[in-house]
């Protein structure tokens, strides 16, 4: 995904986490997650490979719990 395209918000939705979460996940402030929802500062590219790599993560374990 494009970073010019990226909503960290709906992202967050979409992994079931909300800011408080990712926050935590991450270990930054919960402050510095709430700028990046608003746009207040650039998201680091970082963040966009870590919710790509954790939806992919998440699929690949529900799909082998479907195998179980």
């Amino acid at each position: 995904m494009e970073k010019e395209n990226f909503d960290l918000k709906s992202e967050l939705k979409l992994i079931g986490m909300t800011q408080k979460d990712f926050a935590e996940y991450t270990g930054f402030h919960l402050n510095s997650v709430g700028r990046w929802v608003r746009q207040e500062i650039e998201i680091p590219k970082w963040t966009i490979v870590l919710i790509e790599n954790y939806k992919k993560a998440k699929l690949f374990d529900e799909l082998t719990n479907k195998l179980k």
